[in-house]
């Protein structure tokens, strides 16, 4: 039997939140290690990750974060009351998580950037499709040169190739950091989120994932050709990345890279809907579900887990792995988030987060 709801949700925004997870894991843990890809395991994972995941993981993520908004508004809009007011408010409690996040925990946030934006952007949730579909073709160029910048720089000389070279070597250093970097990095990702949450409104309103039986059509097309092009666009920059190839002009590389990951995220988002219209109802998918029902949980949880691992002043791995290494850790720490999402919903619990963020956001009925 083939399923499209899990405990009354739609299954396929779940399952993509599931799956974004892991392509969130695989991005981040490489960024914390030292260690080059020197060996052939590690070319191997270096390749993979900046096909499959690196700058790719984000527009998934944000298209995910912009169908939820558009779910929000629309039910919203069903139970009355004013939306500005419940957007506007959700907005400020996701910075001030994010503020949390970024600060104590590790630099690579984006839920004060999904916060910031919606306070600064909140009417497109309500704008017209044509607004939405501009405003997205529109941003993804000056997001694709605000993402590729630091590599850029890298390759320029300017920064650290290795971001992890410039991680703090003790607690303190690492909290000032944060609040000397929070505030500007956090600024510039907005433009980053854009092109993704106002394309992932304009799906939500067509119940794009929700429906995926009704929309199957277009999700193949989709599909097809958004992960051909993310493909074809993503293997040059993927290969000189992992140091497999030496470009005469690396810059075309690194942005072809940055803007196909962009439709590499449509794409992946695309084929996890497709998978959704043929998945039984097994252990597998209901875990995979619930951890996309807890991303928000999970995602912080990656964060702590490479606190602990990889920082100077904690346990101090990052300067003694390299890619395949980092790669294999991604992978466990998505691995035992999924098991403990399952054991979540076993016994009834909400994540800490979505809790947590629901009770500030609708802690009092709008009028």
């Amino acid at each position: 039997m083939t399923v499209t709801q899990v405990a009354g949700r739609s299954l396929a925004p779940d399952l993509a939140r599931g799956f974004m997870l892991l392509a969130i894991a695989l991005a981040h843990a490489p960024v914390f290690v030292s260690g080059t890809a020197s060996g052939v395991l590690d070319g191997v994972a270096a390749f993979l990750d900046h096909l499959l995941a690196h700058n790719q993981a984000r527009p998934l993520f944000v298209l995910l974060f912009g169908y939820a908004l558009g779910q929000l508004a629309s039910r919203h809009r069903a139970e009355g009351g004013s939306l500005g007011k419940l957007l506007r408010r959700r907005g400020r409690w996701l910075v001030v998580i994010g503020f949390a996040h970024g600060v104590l925990i590790a630099p690579l946030d984006i839920v004060a950037v999904y916060g910031l934006t919606l306070l600064l952007l909140a009417p497109l949730v309500r704008a017209r499709d044509s607004v939405l579909c501009w405003t997205a073709a529109l941003a993804v160029i000056p997001a694709t040169l605000v993402v590729s910048g630091p590599i850029l720089l890298a390759y320029a000389g300017a920064v650290p190739v290795t971001p992890s070279a410039a991680m703090p070597a003790d607690l303190g250093t690492h909290i000032l950091s944060g609040l000397r970097l929070w505030p500007f990095k956090t600024a510039l990702g907005t433009i980053d989120v854009v092109p993704g949450m106002a394309l992932g409104i304009w799906a939500a309103r067509r119940r794009v994932l929700d429906e995926p039986g009704r929309h199957r059509g277009l999700l193949r097309r989709t599909a097809v050709i958004c992960l051909a092009v993310a493909l074809a666009g993503r293997l040059p920059g993927a290969l000189l990345m992992a140091g497999a190839w030496m470009s005469p002009a690396p810059w075309a590389a690194v942005l072809t890279h940055t803007l196909t990951g962009y439709a590499g995220g449509v794409g992946l988002a695309a084929l996890i809907g497709l998978a959704a219209t043929r998945a039984t109802r097994g252990p597998l998918v209901t875990a995979l579900a619930a951890l996309g029902q807890r991303s928000l949980t999970f995602y912080l949880f990656q964060s702590v887990i490479f606190l602990v691992l990889f920082y100077p002043f904690t346990l101090g791995l990052g300067d003694d792995l390299g890619f395949a290494a980092a790669f294999v850790i991604g992978l466990a720490v998505w691995a035992i988030s999924i098991l403990a999402a399952e054991w979540m919903r076993r016994a009834g619990h909400q994540g800490p987060a979505e809790a947590l963020l629901r009770r500030l956001t609708y802690r009092r009925r709008d009028g």
